[in-house]
């Protein structure tokens, strides 16, 4: 058998119990979700299970790490002055992103999800944030920034939890345009210290 038909195998493996621990996210909360669950939902042998993964925690982390390396490499090809100039394509290929993987994104983030992941990601945004709009605001205010920057990304959030809970009525197209013209309107607090006396 050749290598190719074995990595076909075994990401075919990995997809089916990554869709089946969504599924079972979606009743229950990942400490209390069984492996034999999980492989009989899948239809998998334990051992299978164990070939790929420690347990349920090494699976979802696993999982998460797998977007967030997606997610990453997508915020990584821009920078500061294509957010600044063009923040709807920025914002189109996150929200199509998002649309793809909307069941695992609306169970990390929803009210039962996990805070880490949502820490994380705001993280790595904020790490390419600071380091690029700081270039591009070179006489900017650090403060300014993180209490712009926390504004920003908590509101992406909640538009992509709204998004998300109201069963993806918009197009990443349109979400992209709103997002767009929320920031270009707020973005100009970047360039005057919002804090400093009249």
């Amino acid at each position: 058998m050749g290598a190719e038909s074995i990595d076909r195998r075994v990401r075919k493996t990995r997809k089916q119990l990554r869709e089946c621990l969504i599924a079972l996210l979606k009743e229950k909360k990942v400490q209390d979700i069984t492996v034999r669950e999980l492989t009989d939902m899948a239809d998998l042998n334990r051992g299978t299970f164990y070939l790929h993964y420690k347990d349920v925690f090494d699976l979802l982390e696993k999982t998460e790490a797998e977007l967030l390396a997606d997610f990453n490499t997508l915020v990584m090809k821009h920078d500061a002055a294509d957010l600044k100039q063009r923040p709807f394509t920025v914002f189109h290929e996150v929200y199509s992103l998002v649309y793809k993987n909307a069941d695992l994104i609306e169970i990390l983030i929803g009210e039962n999800g996990d805070m880490n992941f949502v820490n994380r990601l705001k993280q790595l945004v904020r790490e390419k944030c600071l380091r690029d709009w700081m270039e591009v605001y070179r006489f900017g205010n650090p403060e300014v920034f993180d209490a712009f920057f926390s504004f920003i990304v908590s509101g992406c959030v909640g538009l992509v939890q709204n998004w998300l809970e109201t069963g993806l009525k918009e197009t990443p197209e349109q979400l992209s345009r709103l997002t767009e013209q929320i920031i270009t309107l707020g973005i100009g607090v970047l360039e005057k210290n919002p804090y400093a006396m009249e």
